[in-house]
């Protein structure tokens, strides 16, 4: 488990991500989180606003954000879409493993069904919402042309708006990239918000029918 945990470790250090890896290292992260259900786990929210600190101190440039990791969340969300039309109905079956548990694909699955495609675009905003609602999209056969509509507008909203605020926030705050990790901790608290209350309202909503 040691290594996992330094995995975890290595994973959530976005600064460090960002300084090492710069663009390429955003865009293969974002794909893999919106593409592959192996990447549920990946700090997709707090790396983009990381990204807008990045780009208001000149380290990255701001539009090149806006397009590559457009574009990136676009790529991902396409091929989580093509795996569930290939997969269908049986990926409900598969074993839980290191990097798969089923439960977070029931959970999308109930949202998708309480909120129809638009889901498509609210679970931009949502850990690991996101990374399942393409693959039941695709599991559901969504029609192909509807759910690329949200696609990019869910894909470039949540791009553009994350490293916005970063940048916004670089731009207005002294020195605010002393505090970068402050900053980082309340953005993955703040998107953790939208899935606690999902949570809760569905086992309000399950006590309430057992009753």
């Amino acid at each position: 488990m040691e290594w996992l945990w330094d995995l975890f470790h290595r994973v959530y250090d976005v600064e460090a991500l960002i300084r090492l890896g710069g663009l390429t290292a955003l865009i293969a992260i974002v794909f893999v989180e919106t593409g592959l259900f192996v990447g549920f786990f990946l700090p997709g929210d707090s790396l983009l606003v990381t990204a807008g600190l990045f780009a208001a101190s000149g380290h990255l440039e701001l539009w090149s954000l806006f397009l590559f990791v457009s574009l990136a969340a676009i790529v991902g969300d396409t091929v989580g879409y093509a795996i569930g039309a290939s997969t269908g109905p049986k990926i409900f079956t598969r074993e839980n493993s290191l990097f798969f548990h089923k439960k977070h694909l029931i959970t999308t699955k109930e949202f998708y069904d309480r909120y129809g495609g638009i889901t498509i675009i609210i679970a931009r905003f949502m850990p690991i919402v996101r990374t399942f609602a393409p693959l039941v999209a695709g599991v559901g056969g969504m029609q192909y042309s509807r759910f690329a509509l949200y696609n990019v507008m869910g894909g470039v909203g949540w791009v553009v708006s994350m490293t916005s605020i970063g940048y916004f926030l670089g731009k207005t705050i002294p020195d605010i990239d002393r505090y970068i990790h402050v900053v980082i901790a309340a953005v993955i608290l703040l998107s953790l918000i939208p899935g606690i209350v999902a949570f809760l309202r569905s086992r309000r909503r399950a006590r309430t029918l057992s009753l």
